[in-house]
């Protein structure tokens, strides 16, 4: 199993304990972990180079 695969699951199970919470503070801590172990997935995924580095274009100033 990759690792990006790993960080999924962990962010899956943070959501179903989101689910289950009792009150909105850990509803919210729970839902910012799984945005986490999301992000760290996507970076993962990168490292491993089977997505692309995101382009980002440079606008010039035309009265500069």
């Amino acid at each position: 199993m990759k690792q990006s695969d790993i960080f999924r699951d962990n962010a899956e199970n943070c959501l179903q304990l989101a689910e289950r919470s009792d009150g909105q503070p850990a509803y919210k801590r729970f839902s910012r972990m799984a945005d986490a172990w999301t992000a760290l997935a996507q970076e993962q995924d990168w490292l491993d180079g089977e997505v692309p580095p995101v382009r980002v274009s440079v606008v010039q100033n035309p009265s500069a």
